[in-house]
């Protein structure tokens, strides 16, 4: 079986790479060029735990492949996925203008059948433009060949998007013939063995659920922040209340961890894209709406502890910050509750030493020297008036608390993921802050 997946993101490279290593022949399609070359020598554009290797496995045996021209590469493909960025816009819609490129691109060069299947997370409808742009190149063409399009929204977890994808939950897949369900039922015959299934839909419902389901776990992160702010007012410890709601099988443990609000690719772009959708069809979202609002408010609550702390005045105060990713496990900085703490501590007069052990190259691209980049989580600390943890990596959860109080100024150490003990904490002679626990007492 051979397939095309057009984009080397994310979402692209990750899809293409584990269906080569189920012995599926792929090509990853690219229009910049620089990046195909460097796939070609295995220098990925991404982290990702375990990419990779399978990268490199399956380029080595010639069952993935890397190219700029996706009109050679489609030829004799049963499938092509769209996995293209789709950005939000100025008004929180999503932006097709790639994803319907592609299409014209495939039906500008297309010469027989095949599932033109959307990966990216696109709003409901999308599947009909693409099947239009498909149809108007090849009217142009003056050509008449079948095909089908299909949804096929992704659920991946960065950091864990392997694992993810080659064992897991579902697999939604939107269709509307016969022909295109049995072709995805083939492709996705290998990831299915362990007994979780391949649910069919209509093309529409596909493409809600993968809106719905981003939502849904937005929505209990911001409902978590808020109870975790009301908690520290009434004097209530989140962490005892998320063990005593997260034990309710209803509710569930993931996901109502208190921090410093979402970010990343998916949430903040797909949460904005559903409230744009609905008020373009006349409909107000009204919780996902004050979702997005308490998760703006929250990206800010750790900054305005810092400032509280310090008398309202951070001018000249160096801050060491560990983590600059979203979350662990990715260099991924979109959206990230650090660019916003960056921001609001250098507008304040502050500074800021950041530490990650793999987002600093992102950060640069994004930030460039606006901030002072360390080697080491301790070398950030070297003479910082306090330590703000952003992203709980693994490597932070156990640091040496006596060689941080030698390099800090102060002992002063804010905890935006909940990450340490308060009563350790306060034992080890640290002055202590975090997420829905006020630990002045």
């Amino acid at each position: 079986m051979k397939i095309t997946v057009v984009g080397t993101g994310y979402v692209g490279l990750v899809t293409g790479a584990c269906l080569s290593d189920v012995g599926i022949e792929v090509t990853c399609v690219d229009i910049d060029q620089k990046k195909i070359d460097n796939l070609k020598k295995g220098i990925l554009p991404i982290y990702e735990p375990g990419l990779e290797t399978i990268v490199e496995k399956n380029f080595a045996k010639g069952r993935l492949k890397f190219s700029t021209s996706l009109a050679e590469s489609i030829q004799g493909s049963e499938a092509t996925f769209i996995a293209v960025g789709t950005p939000p816009g100025e008004d929180g819609s999503a932006d097709l203008k790639y994803v319907l490129a592609v299409a014209k691109e495939i039906g500008d060069n297309m010469n027989h059948h095949m599932v033109v299947v959307t990966k990216s997370t696109v709003p409901v409808g999308t599947a009909e433009k693409v099947r239009n742009e498909l149809d108007n190149a090849l009217t142009a063409r003056g050509v008449n060949i079948d095909f089908d399009v299909a949804s096929n929204p992704e659920f991946l977890k960065e950091g864990a998007a392997i694992d993810d994808f080659m064992k897991p939950d579902r697999i939604v897949v939107g269709v509307s013939s016969d022909k295109a369900k049995e072709i995805m039922d083939r492709l996705y015959r290998p990831f299915v063995l362990n007994g979780h299934p391949v649910i069919f839909m209509d093309i529409p419902s596909a493409e809600m659920t993968k809106y719905a389901a981003n939502s849904m776990l937005a929505t209990k992160i911001s409902f978590m922040n808020d109870i975790a702010n009301l908690c520290e007012v009434m004097g209530a410890d989140v962490n005892l209340v998320r063990k005593g709601i997260g034990s309710d099988t209803r509710i569930g443990n993931k996901f109502i961890y208190p921090g410093i609000g979402y970010g990343g690719s998916c949430f903040p772009k797909d949460v904005q894209a559903l409230i744009r959708t609905a008020d373009q069809n006349g409909y107000n979202m009204r919780i996902l709406k004050a979702v997005e609002e308490v998760n703006y408010a929250q990206k800010s609550v750790m900054f305005d502890k810092l400032l509280k702390h310090f008398g309202g005045d951070l001018k000249g105060k160096k801050i060491a910050m560990w983590g600059l990713s979203f979350k662990p496990n990715t260099d991924d900085m979109r959206e990230a509750p650090a660019l916003v703490l960056i921001d609001k501590i250098i507008d304040a007069g502050g500074t800021v030493t950041a530490y990650d052990p793999v987002a600093v190259e992102e950060a640069k691209h994004l930030i460039g020297d606006k901030i002072t980049y360390a080697d080491t989580e301790y070398a950030a600390c070297e003479g910082a008036d306090a330590l703000l943890l952003v992203t709980e990596w693994a490597e932070f959860r156990v640091p040496d608390f006596d060689k941080l109080k030698s390099l800090l100024k102060a002992p002063v150490l804010f905890d935006g993921r909940n990450v340490y003990s308060p009563e350790a904490m306060k034992e080890r002679g640290f002055t202590y802050f975090c997420i829905g626990i006020d630990t002045s007492k």
